[in-house]
């Protein structure tokens, strides 16, 4: 049975030319021209560093994307994962039409309604109901046919007591409310959202995430979303493709593209665990990661605010005093994060005897730290003085935005630790 394509991209590449607005300079233009007059190929399309912000270029032109294809099939939702300058936002802008690829092709099976930034074609001196009929013209509808859904359209995004109002008057949690309701229900074949919706209270986020779902699966419609809520991604995609410094670098299903992305930042770390025993008094039987009910892995991935759970069989080969338990939790830069011991709950052994198996469960809870990947490390010993065993590496996992903050962008990677707070206007 062959495929019904809504959306193919072939070979787009997007440059720009680093510290420019435009092309560049007069010169280049001019190169460019009497390249193009001779059928030549543009000659700047042969040079230009990949889009890599950790590292110092060696050319004035960037390549913020090079070389993306894909396919998309009507009624999918695919989710475009990456990091912050990997290249999602100018793809999505592609798509969208408001740039050009400076190479490759776009083929599009129906029309395009886009949730770029809060207020994406809103008129702010036009009135909400002014801007519905507005957008829904620029889509190609009919007078009449927004009429038959106006109503709809104000329901769902609860700005009814404001739809006469300028939109530069509305908060933007009001304007990305109504933004989402004109794009959902004025029925493009193809919806395009980055991140956008993060600007909604939780309520409206899983009530959008709930829309876009029903416009997919009962609608038949394809959705392309981009957002840094990975537990958002994986409730509403079916698919998805990662980006890293302008290319594709997989392209699978949602669960597999999820972890795929989650080991990006850690691939320079070794995967195996290094251990050291010291005086053979113990023996580690079992340690196993737990996070909602489910096991971890090394390099998988829990969200911000959930707890780790840790359990620990072990077997005494002598007589230990004072067992004492530590964890060291570092960052990918081997900074120490948090240093995690038995006493802090008041939990002790005061002796342990040879032969003796003991099974505990250490709960780390609602770790907080920015989204990045981490290390744990385990060390055991005697008193608090004297190490008995040690593993380095003991578990590498990703901690992921999630809902436990509302914030409307991914939480800075210059931070380290989210701390969650309340807000209120005294009267």
């Amino acid at each position: 049975m062959s495929k019904d394509i809504i959306l193919k991209a072939e070979n787009i590449s997007k440059q720009y030319r680093l510290g420019q607005v435009g092309t560049g300079t007069l010169s280049h233009d001019l190169n460019r021209w009497w390249h193009q007059v001779r059928g030549k190929e543009n000659p700047y399309l042969k040079i230009g560093d990949t889009n890599d912000r950790s590292t110092k270029g060696e050319s004035d032109y960037v390549w913020a994307l090079q070389d993306i294809n894909f396919e998309v099939e009507r009624g999918e939702v695919l989710g475009i994962i990456g990091k912050n300058g990997a290249g999602k936002s100018t793809l999505l802008k592609i798509l969208s039409r408001v740039t050009a690829p400076t190479t490759g092709s776009i083929k599009f099976g129906g029309r395009v309604a886009s949730l770029l930034e809060v207020g994406t074609g809103f008129n702010g001196e036009m009135t909400g109901r002014e801007n519905i009929y507005l957008n829904g013209a620029i889509l190609g509808m009919t007078k009449k046919e927004i009429a038959s859904k106006i109503d709809e359209i104000i329901e769902f995004s609860g700005c009814e007591r404001y739809i006469d109002t300028p939109v530069k008057r509305y908060s933007s949690g009001m304007t990305v409310r109504l933004a989402f309701a004109v794009a959902a229900f004025l029925e493009p074949e193809i919806l395009i959202i980055d991140e956008v919706l993060a600007v909604g209270d939780a309520e409206f986020q899983k009530k959008a995430i709930g829309k876009m779902q029903d416009i997919s699966r009962q609608g038949g419609r394809t959705v392309l979303f981009v957002s840094h809520n990975m537990a958002a991604v994986k409730s509403l995609c079916t698919r998805g493709i990662v980006l890293e410094n302008g290319r594709v670098v997989f392209d699978g299903g949602i669960n597999e593209s999820v972890d795929y992305y989650s080991k990006l930042s850690i691939e320079k770390l070794e995967e195996k665990s290094i251990q050291h025993k010291f005086l053979n008094k113990i023996e580690i039987k079992d340690i196993e990661f737990i996070c909602n009910g489910s096991k971890i892995n090394n390099f998988n991935s829990i969200y911000l605010g959930h707890d780790l759970q840790i359990n620990i069989d072990i077997k005494a080969n002598d007589n230990i005093v004072d067992l004492s338990i530590a964890i060291d939790i570092l960052n990918v830069n081997l900074e120490l994060m948090s240093h995690v011991t038995n006493e802090d709950d008041d939990f002790t052994f005061f002796r342990v005897e040879k032969g003796d198996f003991l099974s505990f469960t250490i709960i780390l809870k609602q770790i907080t730290y920015i989204p990045d990947q981490y290390i744990l490390n385990l060390w055991i010993g005697s008193s608090h003085l004297e190490s008995l065993y040690k593993i380095e590496r003991m578990l590498i996992f990703g901690v992921e935005q999630g809902s436990f903050t509302k914030r409307t962008k991914p939480l800075p990677n210059h931070s380290k630790v989210f701390v969650k707070s309340e807000w209120s206007l005294k009267s």
